[in-house]
């Protein structure tokens, strides 16, 4: 195990550099985007947190997948890896980064990518993301979700990143849209437009969280259908729902409610754009009893259906 951990790490060293040295341009795509290509559906899936380790283990409840916090089993043994592994024998999984800071200016942690890299050979996810947005800077983790300007600069630099650390894992990777709060004098386009540039110039996925697009249409003041219009449709891989905090003139991503009423209206807008895009409620915080939980799940999947059948009949 040690043999292999050095081995990645020098492997990835040979990979990235400080300097964010351009991939070589002749290298393939690793997925065909192009707008008639057709992406994997998984169905519809929950976040795997330890509040529930026993019950899906006792009961195998009908859910589609699970999606795991890669930081949370990126250890050498314990509890966590324990259920991981178990669970895994029942269910098909994919993983979800809040550490990756992508765009960020320091130079890729090349320890963490190593962790990455060996947890992706554990358990084979479906697929792997992280957020479109930095969390640090000089080596110090601010433990949130920064967004980015929305510009030419953050574009190429994003860009550049994402190939190297595609480049490494030897599998593209989806960034998420991240909720904000802020915004830069520096910006020159909006951040659907941004976002598309970004995972366009990049040749990634997009992991589209309708609840983020809600908040942020909220706190900045635009139509939530210009952002669900304004993304590739080729290029969105999985939906994330959740809840947030309502304090009228302001609105926090805060994964510690149900599903709002307006979320999943706009759930129901993105299927009519997007089609059967894999689908997972989002749940951090004030954790419900896992019935309840399964309720929210088999009301996504009971939306899903209505709107996917409903197009395919016309």
């Amino acid at each position: 195990m040690i043999n292999k951990q050095v081995t990645d790490k020098q492997a990835i060293q040979n990979t990235l550099t400080p300097s964010d040295v351009d991939p070589s341009p002749n290298e393939k795509p690793i997925r065909d985007c192009s707008p008639g290509n057709s992406r994997e559906f998984l169905g519809y899936g929950m976040g795997l947190r330890t509040d529930y380790y026993e019950t899906i283990l006792d009961e195998l409840p009908e859910i589609d997948w699970f999606e795991v916090i890669s930081e949370n089993y990126m250890v050498k043994g314990g509890k966590a890896l324990y259920y991981l592994d178990a669970i895994r024998e029942h269910y098909p999984m994919v993983m979800h980064g809040v550490s990756l800071s992508i765009g960020g200016t320091d130079a890729l942690d090349l320890d963490y990518l190593a962790q990455l890299k060996a947890l992706t050979q554990r358990i084979e996810p479906r697929w792997v993301s992280d957020h479109l947005c930095w969390t640090g800077q000089g080596g110090h983790n601010l433990h949130d979700l920064m967004p980015l300007p929305y510009n030419r600069e953050a574009i190429s630099h994003v860009a550049q990143r994402v190939q190297q650390v595609q480049d490494f894992l030897g599998r593209q990777i989806l960034l998420e849209n991240v909720s904000s709060y802020v915004s830069y004098q520096h910006s020159e386009m909006s951040e659907w437009e941004f976002y598309t540039a970004v995972v366009e110039e990049a040749d990634c996925l997009m992991l589209l969280d309708i609840n983020n697009i809600y908040v942020s249409s909220r706190n900045h003041h635009f139509d939530v259908m210009d952002y669900i219009n304004g993304v590739p449709a080729q290029r969105v891989q999985q939906f994330h729902l959740a809840g947030h905090e309502d304090n009228d003139d302001f609105v926090v991503d805060t994964h510690d409610h149900p599903v709002p009423d307006s979320v999943w209206a706009l759930y129901q807008s993105a299927l009519k754009r997007f089609g059967p895009v894999s689908t997972m409620i989002e749940r951090d915080d004030r954790m419900p009893p896992f019935d309840e939980l399964l309720g929210e799940l088999n009301h996504a999947r009971k939306i899903g259906q209505a709107v996917l059948g409903n197009a395919a009949k016309q």
